[in-house]
């Protein structure tokens, strides 16, 4: 693990205690240690004395010039809390000091055209920094798409750089170095988190507040409001603990979930969690196509006077496509943010209004005569679902590795955790105790049609299902693109490189497109199926599996992680079968 700031400063201060011992009599340190200059560049830097002396030349000392760096140990222990930050390189890179933040080293301060380079990548980073903050921190929550579930995901724009010691090797020496430097390689060399707690705070909650709370009301009546709410809770319980052992194995071993794989389990491991990621990932992306098909054919159901649909479902799933082929192409997934941000924020106006509707109807009308607590029939779709809508397990190691304080991602991940399990809750509960066995999968349909408001909502949902699906796509492509065509294929440096991933992205899009359609007819089911297929083994099977093998080491810790193991492969073949048995049923 990375030593916190804190750590290291004590053992900076343990480190001058045993020198200064050693120091002549009266001295602690150079005042410039703060320089990692050569020592020619600071060879008369004095040294102070600990008493009001004059100070004297470092050459006067025994040993002379040769055991300066002795000296500026004591000093680095002893410097206020900024100066040691910039002291330090590492400090120096996980501070927020924003655009007068001393990235340049000095020796490349003292090469011809150092100090023009450096105000130019400080103005540079002043340009960024005037942005706007709402959407540089969505730029920065799609950044973690990028490294989704701990992989390196990301690309480059244009995928330019593929390997930095090349661009290093065309650089030329002197003044004619280009003075804000090369792009670097988009496998870059991980960063130390800098986000703060508040931010990591509402990181978490997008990460899991997305398409799949629209289909809890139907979630609720499938399997009744009591059974229902107890599920939630149960399945919130269980995937925090089951996050827990995840987090202790990524303690020990480091790397993010595909690499923990390898790591304990050997590379079929690694494979098998990148598989069940890119299967879960499609689902989510299928699911969101039909949710976005049917809510706009109610849509233009309740804006137009036909008397018959204007397009069918399938119609407005190949309208989709044509949408989402070209948003699929995009290399850097930071040019999603807008859209993104966008999509939230009519996430977050559709939520609004639901709770708004429910709580004014249930006030002035009760509670509906057909609502059951518990539904023997439908209730394992519910589980599907309810594990479905839970799904947030591959941010949670890059939300970790952001932060600059990473002790307490845990502690944190709980409080959300309650929060989203009452937001959850609250909606599905709310929604089925208003409409009963009328509620519906596309929810916003239960609502008066003939509000323009709804029709705004309904609309706006839509879109926001619409525009956030590229980002759903984006792991799973990587994941299928690297396996076919390699880490280090760059269509940058061939055009036929470039035609080929521009194919497949087309291809894989097309793909979701067509198992939509086969799905359309019954979302409810497709969500459970997806849920209880892909999502159980990602959440409750593999973290107790990667904790037996690589981290359990009492007999108890072994016992309980083979039972969640076992209760988890029960649950993912139980409901996996009674949601197909259901859906051949009709």
């Amino acid at each position: 693990m990375t030593d916190t700031p804190s750590s290291q400063n004590e053992r900076r201060q343990a480190e001058a205690d045993i020198v200064s011992r050693h120091l002549p009599s009266g001295y602690t340190a150079e005042p410039d240690a703060v320089s990692t200059a050569p020592n020619n560049a600071s060879a008369s830097a004095p040294i102070l004395p600990s008493s009001a002396e004059e100070p004297q030349d470092s050459l006067t000392l025994q040993g002379g010039d040769i055991h300066r760096e002795i000296f500026k140990i004591g000093a680095r222990a002893r410097l206020p809390a900024r100066a040691a930050t910039f002291a330090n390189p590492n400090l120096r890179r996980s501070s927020t000091f924003g655009p007068y933040r001393n990235d340049i080293t000095p020796s490349d301060q003292l090469a011809p055209g150092g100090f023009r380079r450096q105000f130019l990548q400080r103005q540079q980073r002043r340009f960024n920094s005037v942005t706007s903050p709402v959407t540089r921190n969505f730029v920065s929550f799609l950044d973690l798409y990028g490294s989704f579930a701990g992989e390196d995901l990301a690309e480059s724009e244009d995928e330019s750089a593929l390997d930095s010691a090349d661009e290093e090797a065309e650089s030329q020496a002197g003044e004619t170095r280009p003075l804000l430097g090369r792009r670097k390689s988009s496998r870059r060399a991980e960063k130390l988190g800098e986000a703060t707690t508040l931010k990591s705070f509402f990181t978490l909650l997008k990460a899991f507040i997305g398409t799949g709370i629209m289909f809890l009301p139907k979630a609720f009546r499938n399997g009744g409001i009591l059974f229902s709410s107890i599920t939630l809770v149960t399945v919130s319980l269980i995937s925090c603990l089951c996050f827990h052992l995840l987090l202790t194995c990524r303690q020990r071993y480091g790397g993010g979930y595909g690499e923990l794989g390898a790591a304990i389990g050997g590379p079929r491991f690694r494979a098998l969690i990148l598989g069940s990621i890119t299967i879960s990932q499609i689902g989510f992306v299928c699911a969101g196509i039909i949710f976005t098909a049917e809510n706009l054919a109610s849509f233009l159901d309740a804006v137009t006077s036909s008397p018959t649909a204007p397009l069918s479902g399938k119609a407005l799933i190949a309208i989709q496509l044509v949408v989402l082929i070209p948003l699929a192409l995009i290399r850097n997934i930071s040019k999603l943010g807008p859209a993104a941000l966008l999509a939230d924020v009519f996430i977050l106006f559709g939520l609004i209004y639901i709770w708004y509707y429910d709580i004014a109807t249930l006030a002035s009308k009760g509670l509906h005569p057909t609502v059951e607590l518990f539904n023997p029939r439908d209730f394992t779709l519910t589980i599907g679902s309810a594990i479905f809508t839970f799904e947030g397990i591959g941010l949670i190691l890059p939300i970790q590795s952001s932060m600059a304080q990473p002790e307490k991602f845990s502690r944190l991940l709980y409080i959300v955790m309650i929060i989203i399990t009452i937001i959850f809750t609250s909606i599905g509960a709310l929604c089925y105790a208003t409409f009963g066995d009328k509620t519906r999968v596309e929810i916003i349909s239960n609502f008066p049609q003939s509000s323009k408001l709804v029709n705004a909502v309904q609309f706006l949902y839509s879109m926001a299902v619409l525009v956030g699906t590229p980002v759903q796509l984006f792991p799973a492509a990587r994941i299928i693109e690297t396996s076919l065509f390699g880490e280090r294929a760059s269509g940058k440096r061939s055009s036929a490189t470039k035609w080929k991933k521009n194919a497949f992205r087309a291809a894989i899009t097309v793909l979701c497109g067509l198992i939509a359609i086969l799905g359309a007819s019954d979302l409810d089911k497709f969500v459970a199926l997806i849920g209880s297929f892909a999502c159980v083994p990602l959440v409750y099977i593999y973290p107790a599996l990667l904790h037996f093998k690589g981290v359990a080491e009492s007999k108890w810790t072994k016992v309980g992680d083979a039972l969640l193991m076992v209760v988890g492969l029960g649950a993912m073949v139980y409901t996996t079968v009674i949601t197909v048995s259901r859906w051949i049923e009709g």
